[in-house]
């Protein structure tokens, strides 16, 4: 079953009347924080670039991108790989003439100077664009990854360039594989702005990056982005969409809740989740996370959480 099934079905259990239409999304609808060390108000919600590749062509994923910008989100995750360099189109098109409207981010897997520094000007031109609000070091698994990219001739030489000329404005890294790099990166470099990683209702059960991770990048004041909120899904086996994006937004220092939707009616579901949105006190998390164990079931651990390391 796919996610847009599962979040049919959670709202259908949620109300009295599971045919009730829900209420229309008016821009503004979303809530704004301060996204961290870098003093930019951002929506709570981001669309994520990697289900760009759910649109049939180049053209409505462009269009999709201009509904969700008009419904106010202004956080717009993306990367270069992402559909093969389309996605990164897909919003050069969608965001055409409002571009400075939004905070803008992508992401590149290159761990040399050289590499990187030319998938970022691939990356202005599909995004029609000359500056990046946050570029990213992408999906950093390994301490070789850490010696490569910050070494002698590293991706992190270009990104200082790149910050300093004004060509992105924040420097920040992701991950999923292990929450200790997380840690290693955060000790061997001092100057990040941001960090992305899962948070989600059981990622406390298995290499956890909310235990590991996420109390690091509180006190260092990163700009944090949660990613995973729904378990690829695999959380909406036994907790409603609403529950799973007031988890991950009532972690101590979460700020952004990227959302990979891919229709018009998926990110709507996602903003009314949040428009209301209050932080779950210690007993809401609790409840939440034994519901979600005991619905994942046998899926716990490395089968569910796929994208992590074997222990």
């Amino acid at each position: 079953m796919n996610r847009r099934s599962f979040v049919g079905a959670a709202l259908a259990a949620s109300v009295p009347d599971a045919f009730a239409a829900p209420h229309k999304v008016k821009p503004g609808d979303i809530p704004t924080t301060t996204f961290g060390k870098t003093g930019i108000k951002v929506s709570i919600i981001g669309q994520g670039g990697a289900r760009m590749d759910l649109h049939p062509d180049l053209p409505s994923a462009a269009a999709y991108v201009r509904q969700i910008y008009e419904l106010g989100v202004n956080y717009f995750d993306c990367s270069h790989i992402y559909w093969d360099g389309r996605a990164e189109e897909a919003y050069g098109r969608g965001l055409e003439g409002v571009r400075k409207n939004v905070f803008l981010t992508t992401k590149t897997m290159k761990r040399t100077a050289k590499e990187a520094q030319e998938e970022l000007a691939t990356s202005f031109r599909r995004m029609k664009t000359d500056y990046v609000d946050l570029w990213q070091m992408h999906d950093l698994r390994t301490k070789e990854d850490i010696e490569q990219a910050l070494g002698p001739g590293g991706a992190i030489e270009a990104f200082e360039a790149a910050k300093q000329s004004g060509k992105c404005r924040f420097i920040g890294f992701t991950g999923h594989f292990d929450p200790g790099i997380h840690v290693q990166l955060m000790n061997a470099y001092h100057k990040w702005d941001t960090i992305l990683m899962p948070i989600h209702a059981v990622d406390h059960a298995y290499l956890s990056f909310e235990n590991t991770a996420l109390p690091m990048a509180l006190e260092r004041n990163l700009g944090t982005q949660a990613m995973k909120v729904f378990g690829k899904a695999f959380l909406l086996r036994s907790l409603s969409p609403t529950e799973c994006l007031r988890y991950a937004l009532s972690q101590p220092g979460v700020h952004v809740a990227v959302c990979g939707a891919g229709t018009q009616g998926q990110m709507e579901d996602n903003i009314r989740a949040v428009q209301n949105f209050t932080k779950m006190s210690s007993e809401e998390i609790a409840d939440v996370r034994r519901r979600a164990i005991i619905g994942a079931g046998v899926y716990t651990g490395p089968t569910m959480e796929y994208w992590k390391r074997k222990a």
